[in-house]
């Protein structure tokens, strides 16, 4: 009987020094839709940061186009929706990196946990733990870029035709 509340009271110990608000904030970010509400909330505050820089490209080529109408307006749309093509490409990266930062802890830990599991030393595990992360970082950003690359030639090259369609009117 008194083993029994021993360990009673050793369950208990760990919960009870641990404060609400940490308890509180374990249980929010175990669930997926935080997560998903994270990625929203950092991606639109992305967007709303650059709206300003994003309005001052158009103003740019507004001012531009309107300076000498008589000029083509392919060079000046060419500079505005290579601009418009980096920004929205750097904020997909930005916005992507939000999701795969909490993906790659997983996975890193569920490898090394699986290695624990085969025997491997701690001395061994150490050195596997170094080289994984150096290769998980290394994939996570050749993709990012890749990605963020694809965007910005899709929004660059959709910028362009409606910058040159609507001859910078709006």
């Amino acid at each position: 009987m008194a083993v029994n509340s021993n360990r009673q009271e050793q369950d208990q110990t760990p919960t009870s020094t641990a404060s609400p608000t940490y308890l509180i904030i374990l249980k929010l970010m175990s669930k997926r839709r935080t997560w998903v509400l994270l990625f929203l909330f950092v991606y639109t505050i992305l967007l709303s940061s650059s709206w300003n820089l994003l309005q001052s490209v158009l103003s740019w080529y507004d001012a531009a186009v309107t300076t000498s109408p008589s000029s083509s307006t392919g060079w000046p749309a060419i500079y505005a929706s290579v601009a418009l093509g980096v920004i929205f490409g750097l904020l997909s990266m930005a916005a992507a990196l939000a999701v795969a930062i909490p993906a790659t802890v997983v996975t890193w830990i569920s490898v090394l946990v699986l290695l624990t599991f085969f025997g491997k030393p701690r001395k061994s595990l150490v050195v596997e733990g170094k080289k994984l992360t150096a290769e998980i970082t290394r994939t996570v950003g050749k993709i990012l870029i890749k990605e963020g690359n694809l965007v910005a030639a899709v929004c660059a090259v959709l910028g362009y035709f409606l910058l040159v369609r609507n001859g910078g009117k709006d």
